[in-house]
């Protein structure tokens, strides 16, 4: 019997809605098929958005989506994707496949697709190949409510009135793909770019710092463990600043993706043995030291962790499918990435103190996509339905809770067995989520509630073989369903848990007679 003990009257820190948030790039299909069709398109759609894309996504509670990149921001110009869409330039799309750009989804596009999903926006600015002016005017061109020449053109374009950013990111991965630039060079440049992202909402002059009202701004972080990046980086923001200013940023980024073989030979996404599951799943779980290693930096800066560690990439990469663009990053999903999507929820709710805000990529058609499209088709991942099943801790507050674990998996390179979260939401029920990472054991769960009477438990459940997946000839084969085999104790619950599943479960205090 495993012992899992939940303090609800321990509430430690919100989690912030954010967490479950999404990416989508100009990348494969990601956005053309994938998100966006076009007015014309024979496919349901609203102001060209698929409707069976944004009802799908709705129905997740997607709270952020970040765009336009990756690294297809930091070669992206804002002017070529606004105005009438025939006049709009073309370009080569050098990053991702080589194919044409046509820049028919620019920023009205995304701004309306920010607004059928009800998500907050998240923008990434383009510092590799753009200039300071450039993304100044880009601010002034969404947010500004004035007089001014951008503002004017917004409302040539059919758009009076200013939008809201809430995030925006100054540069993608500058240690790389977004100008192979050195952490001090970076930060300096992070300095001069950030200050004409203005706050036209509020004045300028008042620190950012956790204020919804004004736009959020995000510096680059490090690829992995790079723990200079990270130090070298905060160090020369901070240098000069006021304290109440946290280095002129709110959160810095974190990029890592789960590879279980070599950046040269990723493996397949649904041939794979047990082995490689377990090496997958490890790999998964580095992002629990990732976490704790640049946290661990950021405290220095920022003891009172108002500043937020963005992971705004995360996900599984493998192999493309075969015959697919290799530049496309298309790739299917089975139950082992629902696993991967687990660890990762749990561990994000664990560390919400100090990860704020996370991005999977990418939202369709690429890397651990939570929708596949086919022309009209739609397809629902695995990972879909975890993101369902964890929708339920976003805004939530964290509460203390602690599973007993048993290493399994590969000799000399064990992952836990299980892995697990728990919050208390706004209307007082008690919110779990447990992953069983084991692909062939079943674990009898004795949970002990402290501060919490369960009067009544709903669940429901993800489970599968490790190879499961649905497809466009079968769209159903993983989805989730109604948990029922739980016992309330005397002082908690009894249940247990099959092998390779996402199980949540919601405890309501009993009701007054």
């Amino acid at each position: 019997m495993t012992e899992y003990y939940i303090n609800a009257s321990h509430k430690k820190n919100r989690i912030n809605k954010e967490i479950y948030g999404h990416f989508s790039e100009h990348l494969g299909r990601c956005i053309y098929e994938g998100i966006y069709v076009g007015e014309h398109s024979d496919i349901p759609n609203v102001n060209g958005m698929r409707k069976d894309v944004v009802d799908a996504l709705k129905e997740i509670k997607v709270p952020v989506l970040r765009w336009p990149g990756g690294c297809f921001a930091d070669e992206y110009h804002w002017m070529d994707g606004i105005g009438p869409k025939k006049q709009r330039k073309k370009m080569i799309n050098t990053h991702w496949g080589g194919v044409i750009e046509d820049n028919s989804f620019g920023t009205h596009e995304y701004m309306e697709l920010a607004r059928q999903l009800g998500c907050e926006t998240y923008i990434n600015g383009n510092v590799g190949s753009g200039t300071v002016r450039e993304m100044s005017e880009w601010i002034e061109y969404m947010t500004f409510g004035g007089v001014s020449p951008m503002a004017d053109l917004r409302a040539q374009n059919g758009h009076p009135n200013p939008w809201k950013v809430d995030f925006f990111g100054v540069g993608n991965e500058s240690w790389g793909c977004g100008g192979n630039m050195n952490p001090e060079y970076y930060a300096n440049e992070y300095r001069r770019y950030q200050t004409y992202v203005r706050q036209y909402a509020v004045s300028d002059q008042e620190p950012s710092i956790n204020n919804p009202e004004l736009i959020r701004k995000i510096a680059c972080g490090p690829n992995t463990d790079n723990i200079e990046w990270t130090e070298t980086v905060l160090k020369t923001l901070f240098q000069h600043n006021m304290p109440a200013y946290h280095g002129l940023t709110d959160g810095l980024s974190l990029h890592y993706y789960t590879v279980p073989g070599s950046w040269e030979h990723k493996g397949s996404a649904t041939d794979f043995d047990e082995k490689t599951y377990y090496t997958t799943l490890s790999k998964a779980c580095y992002m629990d030291k990732l976490i704790r290693m640049h946290s661990g930096i950021m405290d220095k800066y920022d003891p009172e962790k108002k500043l937020g560690l963005i992971v705004d990439e995360w996900g599984t990469w493998y192999d493309v499918e075969p015959g697919t663009n290799p530049g496309f990053l298309y790739q299917q999903n089975t139950m082992r990435d629902a696993i991967v999507a687990g660890i990762h929820l749990n561990l994000f709710n664990q560390h919400s103190d100090r990860v704020k805000m996370t991005c999977i990529a990418q939202m369709v058609n690429v890397l651990q996509a939570v929708l596949l499209t086919d022309g009209d088709k739609l397809v629902r991942t695995p990972t879909y339905y975890v993101f369902d099943l964890f929708k339920a801790h976003q805004d939530a507050a964290l509460v203390a809770s602690h599973i007993e674990t048993i290493p399994i998996g590969n000799e000399g390179d064990p992952v836990p067995n299980l892995s697990e979260s728990a919050s208390v939401d706004q209307d007082g029920r008690l919110q779990i989520t447990i992953t069983n990472l084991s692909c062939d054991t079943a674990y009898p769960i004795h949970t002990h509630l402290a501060g919490f009477k369960a009067g009544h438990v709903d669940a429901e459940i993800l489970t599968g073989d490790i190879h499961a997946k649905n497809t466009f000839e079968q769209s159903d084969a993983v989805k989730k369903a109604c948990f029922s085999d739980v016992t309330l104790t005397e002082d908690g619950l009894l249940f247990t848990i099959p092998a390779c599943s996402v199980l949540h479960l919601t405890v309501e205090a009993p009701t007054a007679s």
